[in-house]
């Protein structure tokens, strides 16, 4: 018998639904729209210095694995929000893809049930329905873009983007990231490179045409104008962090280039923390003095927080405590809520100085 020429190593390939169908079956409610349109306005707003006054916060769960427990997260997030929003603008992390170093639990539309079924059109829904839920809440919501066929199904539900360290050197999320309609993050490279993500930076700001998928899940060529809403997060890696004042200096010569009066987030976790939970409010707080003292590309920045601190392995079929992150750690709800009120306050004492 001879070797197949195609498929040798699949074992099958199975039908999704439409972003079409998926998008029917969950529509976005006014009030939803209104939420997503308003954060997308206010971050350009920030991004490109007509608000010099407040500070974009983009915070909550590594990742998503609990329905119940992520619209608990918003309910809470969405009252501080509101306390703080003469100073700062907060969107929630609502991440349902997560890059993995080797092997491990790739996020919710990948495996919604967490036991390795795959069963990633219920994935798909669940991710939109969460999205929904949350938007309607008058909480925004922040992504990472993994596969590049995800946006057409829930990218419409999205405030703020990001492109990962593993992936902003990729040329296919770059063209991607270049007809999103929302602001999008370009992480510093696994190494903390800053050359990654300001090359980034430039590739997505351009036209570019490359193979995707339509609303209906067909094969399409998409050509895209270009977003000029792209910016860079510093994370910190190989070890080191990035955010002290000469990496901020040099990340926001980048974004001067490109015409952004305020380029740089800082991603309080990763190696900007030693990947030490405990760590990420003394890295909010310094952000926020360098901000108070004169630094105006800072844009804000980026907590990994949880109803609970810490972490938890995952694994088929162990239980889970609820409101505990099954990939990287977060800091709890308590210390969240009050790191927020803490920046608030210093945001509006330099807004009086």
């Amino acid at each position: 018998m001879e070797e197949p020429l195609d498929d040798r190593n699949l074992i099958s390939l199975s039908s999704l639904p439409s972003p079409r169908e998926v998008k029917r079956a969950l529509p976005a409610a006014p009030e939803a729209a209104a939420t997503v349109r308003g954060a997308r306005a206010a971050i350009r707003n920030l991004l490109h210095g007509r608000d010099r006054r407040r500070l974009l916060v983009v915070v909550g769960p590594c990742s998503i694995h609990d329905e119940a427990a992520a619209l608990d997260y918003a309910r809470r997030l969405r009252d501080v929000a509101g306390d703080t929003a003469d100073a700062l603008l907060v969107v929630m992390r609502s991440y349902f893809e997560k890059p993995r170093t080797t092997v491990g639990w790739k996020g919710l539309i990948n495996d919604p049930h967490l036991d390795g079924s795959l069963d990633v059109g219920h994935g798909l829904s669940l991710a939109r329905r969460i999205l929904l839920q949350v938007n309607a809440l008058g909480m925004p919501c922040a992504s990472e873009v993994l596969d590049p066929f995800t946006p057409q199904y829930l990218a419409d539900l999205l405030s703020w983007a990001a492109i990962g360290a593993r992936t902003a050197e990729s040329q296919t999320h770059r063209e991607l990231a270049s007809g999103l309609s929302m602001p999008v993050g370009f992480k510093s490279g696994p190494a903390g490179q800053l050359a990654t993500a300001g090359n980034a930076l430039v590739s997505a700001a351009h036209p570019h045409g490359f193979l995707g998928i339509d609303e209906r899940g067909a094969a399409a060529l998409v050509r895209t104008r270009g977003n000029p809403d792209g910016h860079l997060v510093l994370r910190g890696g190989g070890g080191w962090p990035n955010a002290d004042p000469a990496s901020v200096s040099a990340a926001a010569a980048l974004g001067a280039a490109r015409g952004l009066a305020r380029s740089v987030l800082v991603d309080c976790s990763h190696d900007n923390s030693g990947r030490e939970p405990a760590r990420q409010g003394g890295v909010c707080r310094a952000t926020v003095a360098q901000w108070s003292a004169g630094q105006a590309a800072l844009l804000g920045v980026m907590l990994e927080s949880h109803l609970e601190p810490g972490r938890q392995d995952w694994g088929r079929g162990a239980p889970l405590a609820y409101g505990v992150s099954i990939t990287d750690p977060c800091i709890g709800w308590d210390e969240t809520e009050a790191l927020l009120r803490e920046a608030a306050e210093r945001v509006r004492l330099r807004a009086a100085a």
